[in-house]
């Protein structure tokens, strides 16, 4: 379903007869989350901006898309007491409501993530690819470190390798107690990250793992602080 298109419309055609007060009580009696907000500047009504940001969190949720359409016919009949369901009914079988939902690219852009993470994980995410953007990720960081360390080993070997308070990829001078503890420190969330993640999501189908949004977009932002770093450190041979 193409959630954005309903929650514009569903607010457009009935934000005159809704209070606002109303309508938060009926979400929070309705849906198990808080609500967050999705700018839009062609929406100029409180209230129909209300309507749209509790309908796109609600399509955010890491649920059945049956149970989340459920929530919302709930939300939308409650709403609107004096509209004929069969009405809305009607609406959201249409077949323009058949498009695919993207708006948590929103969630994507705003992470502010290295370049790497934008190239090769971008669309794999808006296209609800959430195990394999990571799988990306963590490939491409490990391509990274082993191409600035001039190292042919892989995986948490590279990292415990080349990233340890003696390799050849220094993040600080490793001169003072606080230097060593964070080199040691990027060197385990490193090898970590490759144990953890790529080597599990290297042996296993994306099918048996559950990978939702908010996990996703959690990993990137580690990958993406791994990367930033890598950025800044000074190969010593």
């Amino acid at each position: 379903m193409n959630y954005r298109l309903i929650a514009t419309n569903i607010g457009h055609w009935h934000w005159n007869n809704i209070e606002i007060n109303y309508i938060g009580m009926i979400a929070n009696a309705l849906f198990p989350f808080q609500k967050e907000s999705f700018p839009n500047d062609f929406i100029t009504s409180e209230t129909a901006k209300l309507i749209y940001d509790w309908i796109l969190t609600l399509a955010k949720q890491n649920m059945e898309e049956s149970k989340i359409n459920e929530l919302l016919y709930k939300f939308i009949k409650e709403i609107t007491p004096n509209t004929d369901m069969n009405d809305i009914y009607e609406y959201l079988n249409e077949d323009v409501v058949e498009v695919s939902y993207d708006t948590n690219l929103n969630d994507f852009v705003s992470r502010n993530y290295h370049s790497e993470i934008n190239i090769n994980c971008e669309r794999l995410f808006n296209d609800g690819h959430y195990f394999h953007a990571v799988f990306e990720a963590s490939k491409v960081y490990n391509k990274l470190v082993k191409e600035k360390s001039q190292s042919n080993k892989d995986g948490s070997e590279l990292m415990m390798s080349a990233l340890n308070k003696n390799g050849v990829l220094k993040f600080t001078r490793c001169e003072s107690d606080t230097d060593i503890n964070v080199q040691e420190g990027i060197m385990h969330l490193s090898a970590g990250l490759m144990r953890a993640i790529r080597n599990p999501q290297a042996h296993e189908p994306a099918i048996d793992w559950n990978m939702n949004n908010e996990d996703c977009l959690d990993i990137l932002s580690l990958i993406s602080y791994l990367l930033k770093q890598l950025d800044n450190a000074i190969y010593c041979k």
